[in-house]
């Protein structure tokens, strides 16, 4: 969580707005890098992102507060509707453009680059919202998948932190 943190506290110059909006989503939303081209301000006044992936679609929830920076970033850069994240040629933001971008702010922020891909952003989602809620089936229609499975692999403790808790049991012996 600290790392994102960093990032986030080292954003500056003139996509200071765009990329702070951009790994907040991620940290907000659990989305996947390739959702971000759903995020339009018809979607984002709705305050809610409609994605089609395969055969499912899954709905992205957005909160009030990110609601309302994103269209006030979008009225800023003059995006009336459609896509909200562009490329200065007009074409949606694609993965390796936001995994640049990302890698590109680890120096700044003193992050290993190793750690900071998006899908590691969808991860702590996921911990958080599991951390407060301990609902796997809500967090894995929030993030959609189609089973659990593959939720519990977001979720999942190290070695390190089970031995804290059963440390913490203090059973008697």
């Amino acid at each position: 969580l600290q790392e994102s943190l960093d990032l986030l506290e080292v954003i500056d110059g003139p996509n200071r707005e765009r990329d702070y909006c951009i790994i907040t989503l991620f940290l907000n939303c659990g989305m996947r890098v390739s959702e971000l081209r759903f995020f339009t301000v018809e979607a984002v006044t709705r305050g809610e992102i409609s994605v089609n992936c395969k055969v499912k679609t899954r709905v992205i929830l957005i909160p009030g507060k990110l609601r309302r920076a994103l269209l006030n970033y979008a009225r800023k850069q003059k995006i009336r509707s459609g896509v909200i994240f562009l490329t200065r040629s007009g074409k949606p933001m694609g993965r390796k453009m936001i995994w640049a971008q990302m890698k590109g702010l680890c120096k700044a922020a003193n992050v290993d680059p190793r750690k900071v891909v998006p899908h590691n952003l969808r991860k702590l989602f996921a911990r958080t919202f599991y951390a407060i809620e301990k609902e796997i089936a809500k967090l894995a229609d929030i993030l959609g998948h189609s089973g659990i499975d593959t939720t519990r692999i977001y979720i999942m403790s190290t070695g390190a932190e089970h031995r804290r808790k059963i440390e913490q049991l203090g059973l008697v012996m």
